[in-house]
């Protein structure tokens, strides 16, 4: 095209802009829905699409931004001029394209390459202001302020650390500068992360009440990115900002010199910018790909202080005023209005706004955001894969009272979408994040192979925690229902596949209405449905629940009175695993709901409904990139046995277009002897949760890390566990008897319940034996069994195939790898059905 040209089918201008400008003067005579024909094809944006009022619809009709198969907006540069690094085999370099100044994403033949990352060289004691340490390493690395500390967390697990701000957190904090061995690190990213005000006469319990006041693990960070010498890995790449070179180390069978190389520059594609007094309205944006954009402040000295869900502590003195409104002296308003993460494409003041058939990929921050005002939006048919963040945002909590009418977000219908494989570098972030709205609804989507929660519903329900009443905000009517959820969790813990909290409604028939989900197996600790601190009004009925460490918990009370009365709820004629009795306490009622023995005993209408319904089914073979290795594992941990070390990881949720198959595991003696490897299917340790290396060397330190195969190859190392070494050892200490046990029964199956033995004996507790008074003896494996431990967390399964009117006694027994432990004991008489 050419953006001299009239803009016709024969004539056609270049440029979006150009469109936009045209569409512009033709609005205000429009009698007809105004269509902008995008033609196949990479439109490489200078600058971001604002839209505002001006782009609206007119007279009663749309204006459609129609795409098809292979319409891109893409916010990239293109890498080119590779040539191999002289002296330093299998790396590459280019020039940093024309505008390319920063990014934190790069791409290869769409496929996301990594970072370079690395475990820290030296030793860190934390200080004040960062940290000393051992050797001065650092301070001779290349570029030092552009160095990252990543901060994972999740439950603590063996030898695995926790090091964020909460499990569900991942912070990051660059560094500002180094001396010698002195670490100074960025402001105000460090004291928005180390120091949190506490209530001073509550110790340990942070005003903002989500989480702890610092970095946990005497602050130290996990590992260290976007660093030269971390370089080593294929898939890894690096830009030097200074001499404007990008480096990267090519993966098997790819060629940096014809490769489409991808270095994403803009940081929005699309902005729409309505006001209260101006909507933007009445527009539909049809069959685009939305790829390459970035978010460069978690670079800069705020970095990326993470509460939860991607929202972070920003500004210098924010670790003691924002969001903390009556809690704090300047503290601002409303109570938990911290920053939200942006999204890549922006919507606030909206009206009538649609996206369908659209694909948001290959994105730096969150994918879709629905801000400020929007209403009447619909989000249909789309796919959300490879994104950074959170995948979509509808509204926000900066203004949870009752205000202003145009501000308010409400009627956004969320459906039939697949969202997958995210977030791959927040990892706190969420596939849907649901703020203060009204009359929205989330429904008929899949989600699956995602880092956190899935859906996450509500806000401000905190100060429950100090017998305060969760936040007053404008939520109510909304409605999740028939989404097909699972393999979620996958990175961090102490989420679920819907997790809600704070005030949902101002009565049942208005508050948040879960039904007819299907939600299974989370990887991390959680439950299938979680309503958190301060959730009131909430109803969860006929969904089906299944493979989580509980399914619906739990309960807190409404401080709204001096009564002292639990959250009106209702958790009504569900199918699960957690087989609590009907009844009512104190507003929590439990009616008609069925124990699940076995997945295949589900209502087949509740498994039909959700997820996407037919017509929608072909998204999930969209792909957009070919496939690719997988990522590596995760937060790899491990313990010593004789001659063996136990090893547990998190899985490869991020599969490169082919499931994985299997992991192999190393283990690398500290002495430069042989390496010992073992290779296990995935299908098994997703069973377990854990593998064994034998034949090691006793007396020997082994450091062990672990690499995912699927269909295109071997992914990356993972980064490495602690060493441990393994040693020879007689009978050993044994676990305790696990405690607390109880059991509920209907007509054919009973739910288990119970807590880990107070004592592990000489090494962790890595499953259960249930003993049947039938005879049957019951293994119980899998990553609950392993993560439960530490914290005393509670543990749940079913034993089907019961008979009617009949007692069974059922034997608990915990097993490690130093033998099994005591059992405790349950009876439990089932039902007459």
């Amino acid at each position: 095209g050419d953006d001299r040209a009239p803009g016709t089918r024969t004539a056609p201008v270049r440029t979006p802009e150009r469109a936009r400008d045209l569409v512009r003067k033709r609005v205000p005579g429009q009698s007809a829905d105004l269509t902008v024909h995008l033609a196949p094809g990479t439109y490489r944006l200078d600058r971001p699409l604002v839209l505002d009022a001006r782009d609206s619809g007119g007279n009663g009709h749309r204006v459609i931004w129609q795409g098809g198969r292979g319409t891109v907006f893409s916010g990239g540069r293109a890498v080119r001029g590779w040539r191999p690094v002289k002296g330093d085999a299998g790396l590459w370099s280019a020039p940093a394209p024309a505008g390319l100044d920063n990014t934190r994403q790069l791409y290869v033949n769409g496929v996301r390459a990594q970072r370079a990352r690395g475990p820290i060289p030296v030793a860190l004691t934390a200080t004040d202001t960062g940290y000393t340490a051992s050797a001065g390493t650092l301070a001779r690395w290349r570029n030092p302020s552009d160095i990252e500390f990543v901060y994972p967390s999740g439950e603590a697990l063996w030898n695995i650390q926790q090091y964020g701000l909460g499990p569900w957190t991942e912070p990051r904090c660059p560094i500002g500068s180094m001396t010698g061995t002195t670490v100074t690190m960025a402001q105000p990213c460090w004291d928005n992360s180390t120091k949190r005000v506490e209530f001073p006469d509550i110790p340990g319990r942070s005003i903002n009440m989500v989480g702890p006041a610092k970095l946990t693990s005497g602050a130290l960070p996990g590992y260290v990115e976007n660093a030269f010498e971390v370089l080593d890995q294929p898939g890894e790449w690096y830009l030097d900002r200074h001499t404007r070179t990008v480096y990267y180390r090519p993966r098997s069978g790819e060629n940096p010199r014809t490769a489409d190389v991808e270095a994403p520059v803009l940081e929005k594609l699309v902005d729409g910018r309505g006001t209260g007094r101006a909507p933007l309205h009445d527009i539909a944006l049809r069959g685009i790909e939305f790829s390459y954009a970035t978010w460069l402040t978690p670079s800069s000295s705020e970095g990326f202080s993470e509460v939860q869900a991607g929202y972070t502590v920003t500004g210098a003195e924010g670790w003691k005023t924002q969001g903390l409104c009556e809690y704090t002296p300047g503290g601002t308003c409303p109570y938990a209005s911290w920053t939200r993460m942006p999204g890549n494409v922006a919507i606030s003041h909206g009206r009538d706004i649609e996206f369908s058939d659209d694909s948001f990929t290959h994105l730096g921050a969150a994918g879709l955001e629905l801000g400020t005002g929007t209403r009447n939006a619909t989000v249909r048919g789309n796919v959300f894969t490879d994104i950074s963040g959170n995948g979509m945002e509808i509204g926000g909590v900066d203004a949870p009272r009752p205000g202003s009418d145009a501000d308010l977000t409400r009627a956004v219908s969320v459906t039939n979408n697949h969202l997958y494989a995210l977030p791959r570098e927040y990892h706190g972030g969420v596939a849907i994040l649901n703020g203060y709205t009204r009359n929205n609804t989330i429904a008929h989507n899949q989600i699956d192979h995602v880092g956190y929660s899935a859906i996450s519903m509500g806000w401000g329900g905190w100060p429950d925690k100090i017998g305060k009443p969760a936040t007053a905000n404008v939520s109510r009517d909304n409605r999740v229902s028939n989404n097909l959820i699972f393999d979620y969790m996958q990175a961090l813990d102490d989420g679920a596949g819907v997790y809600t909290q704070g005030l949902t409604g101002s009565s049942l028939d208005n508050g948040e209405k879960i039904t007819g989900n299907v939600i299974h197996d989370g990887w991390g600790l959680g439950r299938t449905v979680y309503t958190d601190n301060g959730c009131t009004y909430v109803t969860v009925e006929g969904n089906v629940l299944y493979g989580a460490q509980a399914n619906v918990a739990s309960k807190h009370v409404d401080y709204r009175d001096d009564l002292g009365n639990n959250d009106p709820t209702r958790i009504v004629g569900n199918y699960w695993e957690q087989g609590d009795r009907d009844g009512n306490d104190k507003g929590v009622v439990t009616s008609g709901n069925h124990i699940l023995a076995d997945p295949s005993e589900a209502p087949a209408d509740i498994v039909a409904a959700a997820g996407l319904e037919p017509r929608y089914r072909g998204l999930l073979g969209r792909t957009f990139a070919a496939d690719s290795v997988p990522e590596a594992p995760t937060r790899v941990g491990d313990f010593a046995a004789d001659g063996s070390v136990y090893v547990t990881w998190n899985p490869s949720y991020v599969e490169g277009g082919s499931p994985v198959t299997s992991y192999t595991i190393t283990a690398t003696p500290s002495d430069g002897g042989h390496a010992v490897s073992t290779t296990v299917p995935a299908a098994r340790f997703k069973r377990i949760a854990y593998a064994v290396v034998d034949g090691l060397t006793n007396g020997t330190p082994y450091t062990v890390t672990v690499t995912a195969r699927n269909g295109a190859g071997q992914s990356e190392r993972s980064l490495p566990a602690a060493p441990v070494t393994p040693t020879a050892g007689g009978p050993g200490a044994l676990p305790g008897a696990p405690t607390g046990v109880k059991a509920n029964a209907d007509a054919t199956a009973a739910t288990l319940s119970w807590t880990p033995p107070k004592t592990t004996g000489d090494t962790p507790v890595i499953g259960y034996r249930i003993t049947v008074s039938d005879g049957r003896g019951i293994a119980v494996n899998g990553r609950d069994a392993l993560v439960s431990q530490p914290r005393a967390k509670g543990m749940l399964r079913v034993i089907g195939k019961l008979r009617p009117a009949t007692a069974y006694t059922f034997s608990i027994a915990a097993l490690t790898a130093t033998g099994t432990g005591p059992s405790a004991d349950v009876s439990v008489t089932t039902s007459n059905g």
